[in-house]
């Protein structure tokens, strides 16, 4: 072994070699992914993170290492050193390496391994749960290795990008005051201050404010986040974000930096070219189209708001549709399907999905197939005007074969089950684009959104955070009509996902008293939960703004995952535990005790 890792160094990894390197020689490390001996010849496939090469060990060439290769087994970790030579007509054309082997002449074993619990292959028929228990033999698929490769690639790119644009890399803490509000927070308590306890940082979002107080200028960090709440697919207790803040700025400051950083990323990554600007939506123009926040823009078929037209009609004969446009805040939307894709759809086919609208709060999902000269066919509207009929054709553009879907009541209802319906029958229906050219990525920024949301108490709060600057053309509304309000802040989405959200910040104290006292906050609750902020601000603080960008979700998408799990080293389950560490566990009486921390019984 000594003399491999002394004088013996590796050459290449093991997807490295080609047909030009015939006749070199070469030293290979890595794990045995295959064995199998073919009359006196044993072949190995050898994997490492860059690739699988296959060595050959003939009797003539070397009778040690001959014998040697006949105790290997899969997962085996070794070395070996010999001869690149061409493998003619046997030719591998699926693998990269496959127009050359190794005729080895060398092997030493550097350590041995038992009969993993699962193979080792991209295609694993092995459950997510044993995978996870055994995360480090998960790791070696070639499939979860490219994914850390490239989410290695996004944090180099990153960097080399806001460094070029004049940033400053500044860490901030991990453990600070927990300030109610927000996502609920990990707590860790404090050996040194009995009964006092720190929150994990949910995000940096105060400190790099400060920061800019400080005269940074321009700061970022790739951080690492903390949220204690209930686990999907997309959601991790313990995530990354590349964070950043600039001084003296408006909107398109920060969107035009995130552009070029999204540009090189693309560019580095998948060698796609970007087109800039990215368009932007107002979140009211959002949600009208799309019933969503985060559009999906790779294709169209939008909703169509039809309340005006039922109003005008007095709701056309059907009780239900006058009763919505009468209710305060009732709307009435529709979405079309064109004939070419609702052939597609059974009846059985359409009852499902009024199960799926179900799914959302909705009691129901009103719909109709349209026949020859606009009449309206397997609808239940069986008493609706031919005015009205008429009418809501040619508002939402209806032809022969079309199906039309209709959702009435609270437009936040509405929304929700028509845009979840879009979705949801486009993906079914294959109109959703997946390539992965430039064609098949649709940024947006969604801009303007409501500054303050409506809770069901009917107080307001933040609908960002309470430090998100308000439109300056709303202000004079700011106490009399907060639900009117406009925020200075700005999502980015891709493809139906929200990658990044920012604002410009609030630095003037007296708008940010403003906004406090909109949320029901006294002037001893600000300074009892913001008092160092509150503090800082009284000493000059420039006009500022910022964004955080997911890198677990954006990493997700740049490889084509379907979990953030595929692309986070040590992810935790739907419980919040991890599978191979046992996480989290008990802890003695004595560790208890140091933290001046009881347990009920």
């Amino acid at each position: 072994m000594s003399e491999f890792l002394s004088d013996l160094k590796r050459t290449h990894d093991c997807g490295a070699l080609r047909g030009s390197d015939a006749g070199k020689r070469a030293i290979l490390f890595g794990w045995v992914a295959a064995r199998r001996d073919h009359g006196g010849c044993v072949f190995i496939d050898l994997r490492d993170r860059g690739g699988l090469t296959q060595v050959v060990f003939e009797p003539g060439t070397n009778a040690e290492a001959h014998g040697l290769a006949g105790e290997l087994r899969g997962e085996f970790c070794v070395g070996v050193a010999g001869v690149v030579v061409e493998r003619g007509g046997h030719k591998n054309p699926n693998l990269p390496t496959g127009e050359i082997e190794m005729k080895a002449d060398k092997l030493t074993i550097f350590s041995r391994a038992e009969t993993p619990p699962f193979e080792i292959v991209d295609d694993t028929a092995a459950g997510e749960t044993v995978r996870l228990k055994h995360r480090y033999l998960d790791l070696r698929r070639p499939a979860l290795q490219r994914n850390f490769l490239l989410r290695s690639k996004i944090y180099q790119t990153t960097r080399r990008t806001l460094a070029e644009t004049g940033f400053a890399e500044i860490e901030t803490p991990f453990m600070v005051k927990y300030t109610p509000g927000g996502a609920r927070n990990f707590l860790v308590p404090s050996r040194l201050n009995p009964s006092q306890f720190y929150a994990l940082a949910e995000s940096p979002q105060i400190f790099k404010q400060l920061f800019m107080v400080a005269g940074m200028d321009r700061y970022f960090q790739i951080v690492r986040c903390f949220r204690d709440e209930d686990l999907r697919l997309d959601r991790q207790p313990e995530f990354t974000q590349i964070d950043l803040e600039m001084s003296f700025v408006v909107e398109e400051d920060v969107q035009n930096v995130v552009e070029k950083l999204m540009a090189a990323l693309w560019k580095d990554v998948l060698g796609v070219e970007l087109s800039l600007p990215f368009p932007r939506l107002s979140y009211a123009e959002a949600m009208d189209k799309y019933g969503s926040d985060k559009p999906d823009l790779r294709f169209e078929l939008p909703l169509v708001d039809l309340t005006q037209v039922v109003t005008r009609h007095d709701g056309g004969g059907v009780g239900l549709l006058q009763s919505a446009v009468k209710a305060p805040g009732g709307v009435v939307k529709g979405w079309r399907l064109p004939a070419a894709h609702a052939k597609a759809l059974s009846r059985a086919d359409l009852d499902k999905l009024e199960e799926f609208a179900k799914g959302f709060g909705a009691r129901g999902l009103a719909r109709a197939r349209i026949g020859e000269g606009g009449a309206w066919t397997q609808s239940p509207m069986k008493t609706m005007t031919d005015d009205l009929r008429r009418a809501i054709n040619e508002a939402a553009g209806l032809a022969d074969g079309d199906l039309l879907f209709l959702q009435f009541g609270a437009r936040k209802l509405v929304n929700a089950v028509l845009g979840g319906l879009r979705l949801h029958v486009a993906d079914k229906l294959g109109l959703i684009p997946r390539s992965t050219g430039k064609e098949g990525w649709r940024f947006a920024w969604i801009v303007e959104f409501p500054l303050f949301e409506a809770t069901d108490e009917g107080r307001f709060v933040a609908a960002h955070h309470p430090f998100t600057s308000p439109n300056a053309a709303d202000l004079e509304r700011l106490e009399s009509d907060p639900g009117s309000v406009r925020a200075r802040a700005y999502d980015l989405v891709l493809n139906g996902n929200e990658i990044a959200g920012g604002s410009i910040r609030i630095h003037r104290s007296d708008v940010q008293a403003r906004v406090f006292r909109a949320l029901g906050l006294s002037d001893e609750d600000a300074q009892a939960k913001f008092g160092f902020l509150l503090e800082a601000f009284k000493y000059g603080p420039p006009p500022h703004g910022g964004i955080a960008a997911g890198v677990d979700r954006l990493a997700m998408l740049l490889c084509g995952a379907d979990s953030l799990r595929d692309v986070i080293a040590f992810p935790k389950t739907q419980k919040g535990t991890d599978l191979m560490t046992e996480a989290p566990g008990p802890v003695s009486k004595r560790q208890l005790d140091e933290l001046h921390i009881a347990l009920k019984e």
